[in-house]
């Protein structure tokens, strides 16, 4: 059986310590470091070169993405492990082997490391072209989010971003409206809006980012603020701090 050496790549020192526990019983696989942030990751990718990385998606410095966009030597086979049902689907999406979503048990990631062992023996050495490809997506320019996984009871559905009406803050979570109805997502609306393109969504209120497709018409009001009304109806404050960005977005009417 050939050995799998094996970077772990976590910011929360306890997450990293699982993931290592969890492999030690494993007779195959040597586990030569782990790094708690972006830059460090890179750093030992590159001094290591393990065959397979358990890499957290939300990293300080740089996050998994960017770790990959950074390297300088073939990448590993990669296994993206996040508490968040969206990376999750992105990292899926974009190639990667496969993910671990928070917090997962010994069978899942038993079974993920399965799957890193046919992959690390399918290369032979050789760069998933996969992996490749996806590497060179990312050092190209931005990629943002077209689908979004949302847990509906046990199930995981899967939203189309043009789909989506609007993005507004619930507490710890954001709601997702959409004509198929509303659906709570555990993120924050700083980085929901990140991963959503900006040539179809922006930013209206701390609370609250729309899909300009969806927005009917402005309604002024006796202040001087406004408030953007939507196709189903819905009515979300337009705030004088997003005021001013969003006017660009619509004509010289605005």
């Amino acid at each position: 059986m050939a050995e799998l050496r094996v970077l772990i790549v976590d910011d929360e020192p306890h997450a990293r310590a699982r993931i290592r526990e969890l492999l030690s019983r494993e007779r195959d696989v040597t586990i030569v470091g782990d790094a708690g942030d972006g830059d460090d990751a890179v750093r030992q990718i590159t001094l290591h070169r393990p065959s397979v990385v358990f890499l957290d998606v939300q990293l300080p410095a740089r996050d998994g993405f960017a770790v990959l966009a950074a390297l300088e030597v073939p990448p590993p086979v990669v296994v993206f492990t996040t508490a968040y049902d969206s990376y999750a689907l992105r990292a899926f999406d974009v190639h990667a082997l496969d993910y671990l979503l928070k917090p997962f048990d010994r069978d899942r990631l038993a079974q993920s490391l399965d799957r890193a062992r046919h992959a690390v023996a399918r290369l032979g050495g050789t760069t998933d072209s996969r992996l490749t490809a996806l590497v060179e997506e990312l050092r190209a320019g931005t990629r943002y989010l077209t689908r979004i996984a949302v847990r509906i009871g046990g199930k995981i559905r899967i939203v189309n971003s043009a789909e989506i009406d609007s993005v507004e803050a619930s507490g710890n979570y954001v709601r997702l409206h959409t004509k198929g109805g509303a659906h709570l997502l555990r993120e924050t609306m700083q980085r929901v809006e990140g991963q959503l393109d900006p040539a179809q969504f922006a930013r209206i209120h701390r609370s609250a980012i729309v899909n300009l497709d969806r927005i009917v018409e402005l309604e002024p009001d006796f202040h001087g603020d406004y408030t953007v009304r939507l196709t189903d109806g819905r009515k979300l404050p337009l705030s004088r701090s997003y005021r001013d960005r969003f006017k660009g977005r619509l004509g010289p009417e605005f």
